[in-house]
């Protein structure tokens, strides 16, 4: 068994769980400024089916994946490796949009959470239904990219659920801190620091949906000869080649396996590979230069984007 896989489920979840738990602590706070406490159920109604739905889209998931894996059908095979790749692209879009989006939303999160709150209060009769939408949205949306991570990465496995849930135990731990006991925490740091092991971790997902990509490519040209051109790069000399992705960078299989500890750690938290392709290493800069790079000076307090401010409520 692979402990280190748990350990970038226990991350993604652990950064996306701390952004939900913030909104649930805001509207909390909010509820009780007002004096409307008694609203709190719909609050945990909503963190409660958010987690059953993330849970159920995960299992949907597995089980197309399961299908597909044991079907007789020819093509199925590379149906599994382009849906886990359709995956991966997807995960990477997610995550490095949010990791962005939230970086430079983040000093706006009370303010806007208060004035959704506030407007959902104004609505005397339907008040209940608009916390519990507001509250599993933000739960659903954080599960949902969580859920494509964990089956873009891993596919499936009991290792990193068990990442995922301590991670989503540690995220209701620092909530409770936070709003419940009143323990100071510099949000600022942790999500500055735990942004930039997101980064490298989503850039290992670049490594690996690449490599998912080949598998597929290979595996459809060797299902009959009308595909094989597909492969357009092909090292005739070499046993070791790629389908798409040009030549071997590196082969570090003998030095650092990435079946043995700590290849095997280095390969479930960053996606390391012992065989690394042209294709495959230019991505993973092109994505550190550019997504990294925006990161960064978003942190330094450089703006790239136009995002709409909202004021915080008086």
């Amino acid at each position: 068994m692979n402990f280190g896989e748990a350990l970038p489920t226990f991350v993604i979840t652990l950064r996306e769980g701390v952004e939900a738990a913030l909104v649930v602590g805001i509207v909390l706070a909010c509820l009780k400024k007002s004096g409307q406490s008694y609203l709190s159920p719909w609050v945990f109604s909503g963190v409660g089916i958010g987690l059953i739905a993330s849970a159920f889209i995960g299992v949907l998931f597995g089980w197309t994946i399961q299908i597909l894996s044991s079907s007789n059908q020819p093509f199925a095979p590379v149906m599994e490796l382009l849906l886990e790749a359709i995956f991966g692209v997807i995960a990477i879009v997610m995550l490095s949009w949010m990791l962005i989006w939230m970086t430079k939303q983040a000093r706006f999160m009370k303010a806007e959470v208060e004035g959704a709150v506030s407007a959902v209060l104004t609505q005397t009769t339907h008040a209940g239904w608009g916390i519990f939408s507001l509250v599993l949205i933000a739960v659903l949306r954080e599960g949902f990219e969580t859920v494509l991570f964990i089956f873009a990465k891993f596919q499936q496995g009991i290792i990193p659920a068990i990442g995922a849930l301590g991670g989503i135990l540690s995220a209701a731990g620092i909530g409770a801190l936070l709003f419940k006991w009143g323990v100071r925490i510099n949000m600022r740091l942790f999500f500055k620091y735990m942004g930039v092991l997101l980064l490298l971790i989503v850039a290992g997902l670049v490594v690996s949906t690449l490599g998912l990509f080949d598998s597929a490519m290979a595996t459809l040209s060797q299902t009959n000869r009308e595909s094989a051109e597909l492969c357009f790069y092909y090292e005739r000399f070499t046993k070791i080649h790629s389908c798409i992705l040009g030549p071997m960078v590196w082969n570090t299989s003998k030095l650092l396996p990435q079946e043995q500890f700590p290849g095997l750690l280095l390969s479930a938290l960053f996606g390391y590979t012992d065989k690394l392709y042209f294709v495959q290493a230019i991505a993973y800069c092109i994505f550190l230069i550019t997504v990294g790079g925006i990161y960064l000076q978003i942190l330094d307090g450089r703006v790239f984007f136009s995002f709409k401010k909202t004021q915080a409520i008086k």
